[in-house]
Parts: structure tokens; sequence; C-alpha cells
């Protein structure tokens, strides 16, 4: 993506004034998850609303994608399998007694040990009930069998597992990866799981309140936590023991990424942190004055980041302001961006939008860039917005 290109600005009304709780894109559609039991589908280039997948009973709180395949959570305490191709319901998995908070799909991946682990495409999922659970993700030729009975339930049992028990609170985050599950309560522990043997490996005490974001660094064997406390901690995957408290955030942390060789943490206190993990020393401070910053991404060029008005981007390396993306608007709740386009869930005026900015625009010879372009649901421009 060109941070210096002018973009095309495309903005269309999503989910009335519901809050956008999960925002999945890809070259050719965005996925958006609301509290108001939906999930919807655009089309990227156009904004023209392509689906809409309804069945929950509750807020969309996790969306996973893979393939063709949608995996969601809600506080309906069910997860659902979806086509994404034909916009069917496929199956619905049930067991856990309160929200689902957090969905992870795990696929076969080469582990330290040189295994391949896990065998199978996995679904992990985290709840409120203070459970995680470990299922198989149905193959493409399970799918087309499914037929929900009149209550709306699955024969889940096939699918399911294992259930990992021994967390007191709710699970708020998790991490996976090969054999290894890393989730983090509001009971103030993380723990480290081995998939293979539904076990707690460690337990890492350390925080003195709640967690509220994990991230697993596999190659390294390294793990990291934010919490409530302002602190992240930066934790042995093989010991268990913690290597370094980082400091500096002065509220909640509430978001880590660690990827693209950075670990990134996002605060209540309106900053973002560049970490260097082999010293736990502070590398960049991000700082956004206003509030906390709810989203971010970043890769090994830049970070973007929303806060209650704005959503800025700036260079990973030096700390240095690119530009202001977005503003004038009352909430940013999501932001994702590829190669070419980024996109934010975002709320103007108390309605909710979703904001394309595709930087690719120019190369492709696109009109109209440099102004936001409103568009209605079959992705014609609405005149005099």
């Amino acid at each position: 993506m060109d941070s210096e290109a002018e973009s095309r600005h495309l903005a269309f009304r999503a989910h009335g004034r519901h809050v956008v709780t999960c925002l999945l894109l890809d070259s050719d559609k965005i996925l958006t998850g609301s509290d108001d039991t939906n999930i919807n589908m655009y089309d990227v280039q156009t904004g023209a609303l392509q689906k809409i997948f309804q069945g929950h009973d509750g807020g969309v709180w996790a969306m996973k994608q893979e393939g063709d395949i949608l995996v969601s959570g809600s506080t309906d305490r069910t997860i659902r399998i979806w086509s994404i191709s034909s916009g069917e319901c496929l199956h619905v998995l049930r067991g856990h007694t309160s929200t689902v908070c957090c969905l992870a799909i795990l696929n076969p991946a080469t582990t330290s040990d040189g295994l391949v682990m896990p065998e199978r495409p996995l679904i992990i999922s985290a709840s409120r009930d203070s459970t995680l659970r470990v299922w198989q993700l149905p193959n493409p030729d399970d799918l087309p069998t499914y037929q929900a009975n009149s209550s709306g339930d699955d024969v889940s049992s096939a699918y399911l597992l294992n259930v990992l028990t021994g967390h007191q609170n709710t699970i708020r985050d998790i991490a996976a990866h090969g054999d290894t599950i890393v989730s983090g309560s509001f009971d103030c522990t993380v723990r480290v799981w081995r998939i293979s043997t539904g076990q707690t490996v460690h337990r890492l005490v350390g925080h003195t309140q709640k967690f509220y974001t994990v991230a697993l660094d596999h190659e390294s064997r390294r793990c990291v936590s934010g919490s409530m406390d302002n602190s992240v901690k930066i934790w042995c995957l093989d010991t268990g023991s913690c290597l370094f408290t980082l400091q500096g955030h002065t509220s909640l942390v509430g978001l880590l990424q660690s990827s693209h060789g950075f670990l990134v943490s996002a605060a209540a206190d309106g900053t973002l942190r560049s970490w260097n993990p082999d010293d736990g020393t502070c590398k960049t401070v991000f700082s956004k004055r206003g509030g906390a910053i709810t989203c971010f991404q970043h890769d090994s060029q830049k970070v973007i980041g929303g806060s209650d008005r704005t959503l800025k981007m700036w260079d990973i390396n030096t700390g240095e302001h690119l530009r202001e993306l977005l503003s004038d608007l009352t909430g940013v709740w999501q932001v994702q961006f590829d190669e070419r386009r980024c996109v934010a869930a975002v709320q103007r005026n108390q309605l909710t939008y979703i904001e394309v900015l595709d930087f690719g625009a120019r190369r492709d010879g696109m009109q109209d860039r440099g102004r936001r372009i409103v568009v209605d649901a079959h992705g014609c421009e609405i005149e005099g917005l």
C-alpha cells in the first residue's frame, strides 16, 4: 500500500447504529460482524451489500475465515460455520454456557520439534464460561450434509475434541500455533496449553489485574500479554518464566500484535508502542492525542491506529506521523489493511459506516480520487452526501 498515494475514498452505511465488532478483508470482499446479530458481506470495489448471514440470536463477537468457510462466535453461546459463497449456515456448534469471546482456526504447521501439528485443521473457541473448546473443522465433504433440527442444534459431539478447563474467569484472548494455545483471562493468569493432550503446560502468573490481550511468537518460543495493570510481559514458552516486563503505558493495554519482526502494543492512554522483544526496551512511541486506541494493524513499514475521532498512519521504524486517514469521527471500531486498501469500521454522527481507502486507484486509472464517495446498498453513489 502506497502511503503517499491519493486514495479513492468509498463509504457506505452498515448495521444501522450498531457496533461493528469484527472486520475481515480480502481482495474482493469485506465481512463485518456486529452486535446486531448479523454478519454482512460487501463488495470491496463498489461497497454493494452482497449477503447478510443471519442465524445468531445474539451479538457476533468473533469471526475467522478459512477459504470459503466462515466461523463466527456469539453472545448466544454458539459457534456457527457458514459457506461464504452460498451464505448458508452449515453447522451450529453448541457447548459453551456463555458468550463465545474469541476464535482461532488452526491449520497444520511444523512445530519447533519438527512435527506437523495439529494433524487436521481445528477450531479453538474461548468463552466467558472460562473454558476453551477444541473442535475439528468439518471437512468440505461434510458441509453439505448439515440439516438443523427444530431447535437449530447440530450434532456437536462429532466435532468436539476436547474441553480445556482451568481458568476461573472470562477468557479474553487466545493465540495458537502447532500444538500450543495461549489464553489470557480475567482471572489475572495466562495459560499455555498442549492441544494434543488438553493439559496446561504453564500457568503464567505476574500481572496484578485482568488480562486483555495475548500474542504468540512461536519462532522465538515466546508469548506476550497485556493487562489492565498497564504493563506488557514477555514469557518463555519452554520454562514459563517471565523474561521482561515492559513499562511505559499509563493505562490498560488492550491490544497486542507480534508480526513482521515487530511487537506493538496499544493502550487506553492513547498511545501505541513498538518494543524490542529481545531486551524489553521501547523502540518507538506513536503518540496519539485523544482517547484510547481502539484498533490497529501493522506491517514491516507502517502502523495504522484508530481512537475516538481519527484514524492515523505512522512509519513503524521511525515513529514519524505520515498522514491522517480519517477525521471528524465519533468512534473507530475496527481497521484492516492489505497491500492495496485500508478498511475501517467507524461511527459518524451516531451512524455506522465502512470506509474504504483504495491506494491503488491511481495506478488503475480510477477517477474520483481525493473525495469521499458515499454509496447505497447497491453500490450507487448517493447524491448530496
